[in-house]
């Protein structure tokens, strides 16, 4: 069996995005507001995993992102989305919170048995919801949400020093990789520019 490239820059479109968080809103609760929060935020696998209850404020809708490999510690908000019920991150959380077993688990997403859920066991929840949502293979790693959150931001014009601070990077080198260009739209840029200039 083909096996997906971890490295690629793959990135889910906005149909596919809503065709796995319908498939995983579906399939548990859990696994609809972990994904949806790991592609809102971008979250590498081991912080969604890692994610305390203490980490998360329902009343004031803000999550405490601690990110790994040296990069930001933010607050960000929980994103509610009054036109698209399945990227509302607080009705989400307010839903799994109200399923979650009381196990005593400091853990924001635990698994069947209680405790803190593993990233391997993330990493084969998400390959099994996006096949299920019919995406292709080099799409079923759960990093390409990271990616998707990336590439959106910057296909709507954000601010590449703001896509930075959402992905939490130091550096504006670290967000440059998600950026990809053609030789087309930098014409394109540069001929809008000068057009602008002059």
């Amino acid at each position: 069996m083909k096996r997906a490239n971890r490295n690629s820059m793959t990135f889910l479109t906005p149909a596919e995005v809503l065709a796995v968080l319908r498939v995983a809103k579906q399939h548990r609760v859990r696994d609809w507001a972990m994904i949806l929060m790991a592609y809102r935020h971008g979250f590498r696998a081991s912080e969604i995993c890692a994610l305390q209850l203490s980490d998360v404020d329902l009343k004031h809708h803000s999550v405490v992102v601690q990110r790994l490999k040296g990069s930001l510690k933010t607050t960000q908000p929980l994103y509610a989305h009054r036109g698209q019920p399945l990227l509302d991150e607080p009705t989400a959380l307010t839903a799994w919170m109200k399923q979650r077993d009381d196990d005593g688990s400091p853990f924001l997403f635990t698994s069947q048995k209680g405790g803190k859920l593993d990233r391997t066991q993330f990493f084969r929840l998400f390959q099994a919801i996006a096949e299920a949502a019919g995406l292709p293979v080099e799409k079923r790693h759960p990093h390409c949400l990271k990616h998707s959150l990336a590439s959106h931001l910057v296909a709507s014009n954000v601010n590449l020093a703001l896509v930075k601070q959402a992905l939490g990077h130091r550096s504006i080198s670290s967000t440059l990789v998600y950026v990809g260009t053609t030789d087309t739209q930098a014409s394109t840029a540069v001929q809008s520019a000068m057009m602008a200039t002059y």
